[in-house]
């Protein structure tokens, strides 16, 4: 069962698609213009390296607000799939969704998509291409499977695990899925096996928060040809693949440069917090999305955590989510 909030007729929650280069990060400035104006294959070649290496250089800077970062990727990659599935929801009501439904309670079938995504971005990356986890994400997507699609998918994904390229991987992930009836799936496999492939701790949802990444890709592959292979010779699916990734992954640097603005002035005004418990609080709030103002956190009072909440909106440290006077939601 879910809470229903009154609605409210503002949000102050940014568009997780607004425009994605927009804010100052340490990216080159030819990448910028580059993402704007696609050219040639060789073009997005150069440009989609370029993007990768700068976004593991912030992966492996390993900031303490990295979950944070990751889970409002995965919020935004949520959304897309929704829309996919030719749903309305966006991230606000996916976020509701989660944070409001009583523990147990269905979060309804958009909400099981953004869950998909959380997971991603939450569980250790050697975990995401298990068997189980693997069922687990069809079903969450809300996509049909028998045992025997999970059992050649994953055969699919340890092909691809050993495959030389960003676009054999990616690519061919996106190929794998499509071929077997589940292409909604096919964005999170190509997420999970580059942060394997890049070995990173947790994924980064990426081309999860891609409308389009990319056309569709090798759905059948001829005899003795391998996924990656497939893939390899479409020329212009590659380019609009390996563009996509660019753009996404440029977004998530942006997305990380803001927060880690916002996570500095939170840990900058921390030591003047006075309320008990406001440690674990701010901890909460650097490695999730967002913490409702009714949490129960061990030793503080749901009053107590709501005059927290108060000030540390009042010193510019946190947002309030939800744009509304009842059921709030906070983060950075």
């Amino acid at each position: 069962m879910i809470l229903r909030p009154k609605p409210s007729r503002r949000h102050l929650v940014e568009p997780a698609h607004a425009e994605p280069f927009a804010l100052a990060t340490p990216v080159p400035s030819w990448l910028r213009r580059a993402a704007r104006q696609p050219q040639t294959l060789e073009d997005a070649a150069i440009m989609a390296g370029a993007a990768i290496g700068a976004l593991d250089a912030v992966v492996r800077r390993q900031e303490r607000w990295a979950g944070a970062w990751r889970q409002r990727l995965a919020l935004a990659a949520g959304a897309v799939t929704a829309r996919q599935a030719g749903r309305v929801e966006d991230e606000v009501p996916l976020r509701d969704a989660v944070l409001l439904t009583r523990p147990g309670d269905d979060v309804g079938p958009a909400g099981r998509m953004f869950l998909a995504w959380r997971r991603l971005a939450t569980r250790p990356t050697e975990e995401l291409l298990s068997e189980p986890g693997i069922a687990e994400v069809l079903d969450d997507l809300g996509l049909a499977r028998d045992d025997g699609t999970v059992s050649d998918l994953l055969d699919d994904l340890r092909q691809l695990a050993g495959a030389e390229g960003v676009v054999a991987i990616l690519g061919g992930a996106l190929a794998s899925a499509e071929r077997h009836g589940v292409g909604r799936a096919g964005a999170w496999f190509a997420d999970a096996l580059l942060a394997q492939r890049l070995g990173w701790g947790h994924a980064v949802p990426l081309l999860g928060t891609e409308a389009e990444p990319g056309a569709k890709l090798a759905r059948a592959r001829r005899p003795g040809t391998s996924l990656a292979t497939g893939v390899e010779r479409q020329p212009d699916q590659t380019k609009g693949l390996l563009f996509a990734h660019a753009r996404a992954a440029l977004r998530a640097i942006d997305l990380s440069a803001e927060l880690g603005r916002r996570a500095d002035r939170l840990l900058a005004v921390a030591p003047k917090l006075r309320a008990r418990a406001s440690d674990r609080v701010v901890e909460k709030l650097l490695s999730g999305d967002a913490i409702v103002a009714s949490e129960k956190i061990a030793g503080m009072s749901d009053r107590g955590l709501r005059r927290l909440f108060d000030r540390l909106v009042d010193l510019g440290a946190v947002r309030e989510l939800s744009g509304r006077t009842t059921f709030r939601i906070y983060g950075l």
